[in-house]
């Protein structure tokens, strides 16, 4: 049998240990305490019942078996993946927009860029009262802007077929951080490259198409899987769109429940239902999903991501 090899430190790494062990202690305390306790209960709690209060009863893969009949688990799994299947993209399309416009040499682009990115820095509470407001279907600006070309009167938090749409539009308020993201990597690509494209003839939509957006797939692909994994976990402008302020408005989901999104529903089970075993095999669903969104977009990159110039 082959000894393990010994790890062995001098007694200069020793002190070094020593004298870095307190300050590495709290971080480690902490995520065992609050990051790794945590995960691993609430599997355990996926398999009892449990409101919260008392001992926990082992009920084995019932919650799970509740959830594969429960029509609203199904209804808000779809609005989620219909939510996060325009919002991402969307988002990603609006993000180099304004990365290209950030990136514009004029007098005025730093005072651009401030006010791109002011809306992503904001609290997402208070850009939801905002968008509220704009999307009033009596007074509203939005409505006013559509009127202006002949759209009629959208009621947008009213009407189940824009509901969903509405929080779409109101997540695009947040591009303006992954749009700084965007301009780094525009900045990075090398100039020479478009130095050599413009001198053999090719335009702008050439040069954007064959050098700026394949040197900038790898930002794409940080964008698409960062985007998902938070489209997924959309909560609180649907809480608050439904008036989840005001007390027992809190438990709607909007109109024919289309702003019941999975994070919503799963709030719904812990603290208004008191079932925690329901709410975290709901998590550990959302987080099995998210894991599999995340292999097949990575899987997917293979085809398209470009991580050096060829």
């Amino acid at each position: 049998m082959i000894a393990a090899p010994r790890l062995h430190l001098s007694k200069a790494d020793r002190r070094n240990l020593r004298t870095a062990a307190p300050f590495i202690l709290p971080w480690v305390i902490g995520f065992f305490a609050f990051t790794l306790y945590p995960i691993v209960y609430s599997l355990y709690l996926s398999f009892t019942s449990y409101s919260g209060f008392g001992n926990a009863t082992p009920v084995g893969f019932a919650n799970y078996q509740h959830l594969a009949s429960d029509p609203l688990f199904f209804k808000s799994l779809w609005n989620t993946l219909y939510y996060t299947g325009l919002a991402v993209p969307i988002g990603l399309v609006v993000a180099i927009v304004l990365a290209l416009a950030m990136n514009q040499k004029v007098r005025e682009v730093a005072i651009y860029r401030a006010a791109i990115y002011l809306p992503s820095i904001l609290p997402l509470f208070a850009l939801t009262f905002i968008f509220i407001v704009l999307l009033n279907p009596r007074f509203g600006f939005v409505n006013y802007l559509l009127s202006l070309v002949g759209v009629p009167t959208i009621n947008w938090l009213g009407d189940p077929k824009w509901t969903k749409f509405s929080v779409v539009l109101l997540a695009q308020l947040g591009a303006g951080g992954p749009a700084l993201i965007f301009l780094a990597a525009l900045r990075a690509v090398p100039g020479e490259l478009y130095e050599s494209a413009s001198l053999d003839g090719a335009g702008a939509l050439r040069r954007f198409r064959h050098i700026t957006l394949p040197l900038i797939t790898p930002v794409i692909l940080y964008d698409l899987i960062y985007g998902t994994i938070l489209g997924v976990q959309i909560f609180t402008p649907a809480f608050i769109l439904v008036g989840g302020t005001s007390g027992g408005a809190a438990y709607t989901a909007g109109p024919d429940n289309s702003l019941l999104f999975y994070v919503f529903y799963l709030y719904k089970e812990a603290f208004q239902y008191s079932d925690m075993g329901i709410a975290s095999a709901m998590a550990w669903i959302l987080f099995l999903i998210s894991v599999v969104l995340s292999v097949i977009i990575m899987r997917w990159s293979r085809f398209w991501v470009h991580y050096e110039v060829s």
